[in-house]
């Protein structure tokens, strides 16, 4: 196994861990923005305002990209096994 091989491998798994990470990241940081902003124009300062929201938001986000980010694990994770004996041998 070569040193390209082990930069080439960490850099896919880079990718894919940005292209998981970002609904769950965009929802959470769009949600908070929104909720930060209501609360500044309220000047409701409640923890609980801005958990449940984003809470419910990130588990809907879930159940919604979630298949999506699976078969992208298998998919990964399958041309990893399958470049197996490659790297071996």
């Amino acid at each position: 196994m070569t040193p390209e091989t082990i930069m080439d491998l960490a850099h896919q798994a880079l990718i894919m861990t940005g292209l998981i990470a970002a609904p769950m990241l965009i929802v959470s940081l769009l949600a908070g923005l929104v909720i930060g902003m209501l609360q500044a124009a309220t000047q409701i300062h409640e923890a609980t305002l801005s958990f449940i929201p984003k809470m419910l938001l990130l588990v809907w986000t879930l159940f919604a990209v979630g298949p999506w980010m699976i078969h992208m694990l298998m998919d990964f994770t399958r041309e990893i096994y399958a470049r197996i004996p490659a790297m071996v041998g």
